[in-house]
């Protein structure tokens, strides 16, 4: 059972948070949300979801998770401005430790310079950047690069993206 960071905040995209995390729980890991303050409530962009966060970035450590999560919306962009979640998510990369990022997932990666030469996919929006981060970009629903790194576009993508990332949870 893989215990999975989940780095989150308001104006994630709903059914890109609800859909893997219920799948991952169903499978037996465990799921942890991380915000900048633990037990603040944050909704999604289309407010069908609403979590309760279990953790401050303050009072987990990179080193406690098996792998890292990064739903889309607009949370990654909100939550890259911290430095706290860049260097949280640039561990995760260093260690070559799984980390699923969907939609806008990958700009909290961008950020964290992390994605030099790796092979990628993101929202159409943000391809660009993608590429501007020096990543190797590829137009699919579902993106796996050194078994490690499980990237996707949209919702649309999401049972591909459960089915990569699951694959590589212990």
């Amino acid at each position: 059972m893989a215990k999975i960071a989940t780095v989150i905040t308001d104006m994630f995209e709903d059914v890109e948070y609800t859909d893997p995390a219920k799948e991952f729980k169903e499978a037996g890991h465990e799921v942890i949300t991380i915000e900048k303050e633990n037990g603040k409530k944050v909704t999604g962009k289309q407010g069908d979801a609403t979590v309760t966060i279990d953790y401050g970035i303050d009072d987990v450590s990179p080193e406690s998770f098996d792998a890292l999560f990064i739903p889309g919306g607009f949370s990654p962009d909100i939550l890259r401005a911290d430095d706290r979640f860049v260097t949280f998510a640039k561990h995760f990369m260093e260690e070559m430790k799984p980390v699923f990022a969907i939609c806008h997932g990958p700009q909290l990666l961008i950020t964290a310079k992390s994605l030099e030469g790796r092979g990628v996919t993101g929202f159409k929006s943000i391809q660009v950047d993608l590429e501007y981060a020096g990543a190797k970009v590829q137009d699919k629903e579902v993106v796996v690069c050194q078994n490690q790194l499980v990237t996707s576009r949209q919702p649309d993508d999401l049972p591909a993206f459960i089915e990569e990332s699951i694959k590589l949870l212990p």
